[in-house]
């Protein structure tokens, strides 16, 4: 009778566990959305490292977790619907790409986690209470790119220390980046007795007009700043500095390895993959108010050789030891 009633309770175990396996296989996979005010193949090693970060803390897409993603196309008008399509469609958590993105995800949502890349400063656009303790529904990676312009520029003069007037290249259509980068370089230029041309831009045809305008100005050399806009046009932008003989430096080595002469800023595909990160936390039950906002520490100086000889131009030799990387 008692081998019996072993027999059976061991059978119940089994049957337990066999029940368990079946009922967390039919469990909903947890979806994430992706906001982006750009497109899919201008960001598509952003996406990627996002995709890695989420892995490196356990979730593959379309094995335990569905991504839903939202392209604005380059049109910040969408970014409010897009953003209401994913708070209706009951995503976990939004991973939103640049401020425009956060703020449209926020205005459509204060349950639902949001976690950010941007180059401004989370606390002074309003988007979380404090770096340490974000609190609400917010956090995420900041670089504070618009801080490196005048670095950007001070590297740009040692390329082309005869340059008397550099160009400045803004997307007008993201004020929060666009306003604070020209002040920094108004300020490097009459530190360095630079001429500062500012360029605004917000569509792909603006930047084909913009390069010829900085040629008649007289400029020397380019500053490409920090935003969303540019990253996903950094081919079109390197192919038009080449066939200007227009000396630029980008915010990201992404750009020098599209071709671009150099770039000096903290590396944006790390800030994504932190991104990524910071969702998978938040999939595994962790409150988004108490993750930090982290700040990237990663600095990189990129050197494309191959493009300053198609330029013209001799990189000195300290240049190339101080950088990171030199492709040639």
């Amino acid at each position: 009778m008692l081998n019996m009633k072993r027999r059976e309770f061991i059978t119940l175990l089994g049957g337990a566990a066999a029940w368990s396996r079946v009922a967390r296989a039919q469990q909903p996979m947890p979806v994430v959305g992706w906001l982006n005010s750009e497109t899919p193949s201008g960001y598509a090693p952003y996406a990627a490292a996002f995709r890695q970060g989420l892995g490196e803390t356990g979730f593959v897409e379309g094995r335990n977790v569905t991504i839903e993603y939202r392209w604005a196309e380059g049109h910040y008008d969408r970014l409010p619907a897009l953003a209401a399509e994913l708070v209706l469609r009951q995503v976990a958590v939004i991973a939103a790409a640049g401020t425009p993105s956060v703020r449209a995800a926020k205005a459509a949502t204060t349950a639902i986690p949001i976690v950010f890349s941007t180059a401004a400063d989370p606390v002074a656009e309003g988007l979380v209470a404090s770096l340490s303790r974000p609190g609400g529904n917010a956090t995420g990676v900041t670089n504070l790119g618009t801080e490196l312009v005048q670095k950007q520029i001070e590297k740009l003069h040692l390329m082309v220390p005869k340059a008397t007037a550099i160009a400045v290249l803004v997307n007008s259509a993201n004020p929060v980046l666009a306003e604070p980068a020209m002040k920094d370089a108004q300020a490097a230029g009459r530190t360095l007795g630079l001429q500062i041309h500012i360029i605004q831009v917000s569509t792909e045809r603006d930047i084909d007009a913009a390069f010829p305008t900085l040629v008649q100005l007289g400029a020397g050399g380019l500053v490409v700043c920090p935003d969303a806009f540019f990253n996903s046009r950094r081919g079109q932008i390197a192919a038009l500095a080449i066939r200007h003989r227009m000396p630029a430096i980008y915010y990201s080595p992404d750009f020098p390895a599209a071709g671009g002469l150099m770039s000096y800023g903290v590396s944006v595909t790390d800030g994504y993959r932190q991104v990524g990160v910071y969702a998978a936390r938040i999939l595994k039950g962790e409150q988004v108010g108490d993750l930090p906002v982290q700040q990237s520490t990663k600095f990189e100086f990129a050197i494309n050789i191959t493009t300053a000889k198609m330029l013209g131009l001799d990189v000195p030799f300290y240049l190339q030891q101080l950088a990171d990387e030199v492709i040639e």
